[in-house]
């Protein structure tokens, strides 16, 4: 062999090795996780060609797990029981940092400029924000509503400004943290009803709506005009009537927002109330099959998909907005725990635990698309809730 051919030779040896060390590149923007609660792992997955590109162990208590996204989409959160931050790198499906700042979490989000992380605790209760990037405490409000006393907090949700609104169980007050100065962070507080359990944002960050347990009724702060304090709306809507057994709480979190209507989850009855958001007044009531667990809204409004606590949490309905009549029932296996649409809401992906998978449904006809194998799974998160206020 001359050298001219060695030569040659060589260089084509290199530029196939080269080959085979560049990555596989592609955006986050069809990403997404599924919770495995029973291996405390979460199972990464892309929306687009419905496959699973693989599992992330080691992720601690996941009984309850809520998941939020850096700005970017790359990163996902995961909030455990345990009290554990996680962050996640979906591209390499590696755990870039793992901490336990709680003895028990429940959520979590991220500030508007995606620079910090702020989790919600149970115990010991209040709030912490972390730098996005390291993980590392930059502040913390602890729930002490009365000296001595603690509260759970629960509903966070950012909103524009840097600031983040939750509720307080035990106190029955609502709180909007600023976080302009990440190190100083100053709380406003507002009476809110009997044990707060749950809240939500508006789609433009305007209204926090903050379910009561302890009466019936939704606490509303507007965050435009917050000097007038909360204002109780559905208030006794189900009066003289006996409160059925509550299984499971209902999660305000998953609510519906659909043709100028709110729809949302009557604590304790089989029904889904339809709220005018121009006036907060209810409605309407739709009947269900069970108590209402997830009520949530297709991406263009025109469908409300909704999940059902013990006994009936084997069965999915689906509302037609504009005449508020189900309009389908499905059974997509033992246990259904979440459901999350697809960015557009062609498909709708909805998780089984007890049957340990995931089906996904076209929303249009109802027809499976794709049945995908998952251990124990719950949450479902797509990574497009980087973009959206109060996730």
């Amino acid at each position: 062999m001359t050298v001219r051919m060695l030569g040659a030779s060589l260089l084509s040896l290199g530029l196939l090795a080269g080959c085979a060390q560049t990555p596989v590149l592609r955006g986050t923007g069809d990403l997404g996780v599924v919770i495995e609660r029973a291996t405390g792992s979460v199972q990464v997955v892309e929306h687009s060609g419905r496959t699973s590109l693989g599992s992330v162990p080691g992720l601690g208590d996941l009984s309850h797990a809520h998941v939020t996204y850096s700005r970017d989409a790359r990163y996902a959160f995961v909030f455990g029981r345990d009290g554990g931050l996680t962050k996640v790198d979906l591209l390499t499906r590696t755990i870039v940092k793992r901490i336990i700042q709680a003895g028990n979490s429940i959520g979590g989000s991220v500030s508007q400029d995606g620079r910090l992380v702020v989790a919600q605790n149970y115990q010991p209760g209040g709030i912490k924000a972390f730098d996005a990037d390291t993980l590392e405490l930059v502040s913390e409000v602890p729930a002490e509503y009365a000296p001595g006393k603690f509260s759970k907090v629960v509903g966070l949700a950012d909103v524009p400004g840097q600031k983040f609104v939750y509720a307080l169980f035990d106190a029955g007050e609502i709180w909007v943290t600023d976080f302009s100065d990440p190190k100083h962070p100053k709380t406003t507080r507002f009476p809110a009803g009997q044990q707060p359990y749950d809240g939500l944002v508006t789609p433009d960050g305007r209204y926090f709506m903050a379910g009561l347990f302890g009466e019936d009724g939704i606490a509303l702060l507007d965050l435009w005009h917050p000097e007038k304090g909360v204002r109780k709306i559905l208030d006794g809507y189900g009066r003289g009537e006996e409160k059925l057994p509550v299984y499971k709480m209902p999660h305000l979190r998953g609510w519906a927002m659909a043709g100028g209507f709110a729809f949302l989850p009557a604590i304790g009855r089989h029904e889904v109330l339809v709220v005018d958001t121009k006036t907060w007044t209810e409605a309407a009531r739709v009947p269900v099959k069970g108590q209402p667990v997830f009520v949530m809204a297709r991406p263009d409004g025109r469908q409300v998909w909704v999940n059902f606590a013990f006994p009936d949490n084997g069965w999915v309905q689906v509302i037609d907005t504009p005449t508020r009549e189900v309009i389908k029932t499905l059974a997509p296996g033992k246990a259904v725990l979440h459901m999350e649409f697809t960015p557009r809401g062609d498909n709708v992906w909805v998780s089984a635990r007890d049957d340990n998978r995931v089906t996904v449904f076209d929303t249009d006809t109802f027809e499976v698309r794709k049945t995908l194998p998952a251990t124990a799974p719950s949450g479902i998160f797509f990574s497009h809730r980087a973009a959206r206020i109060g996730f």
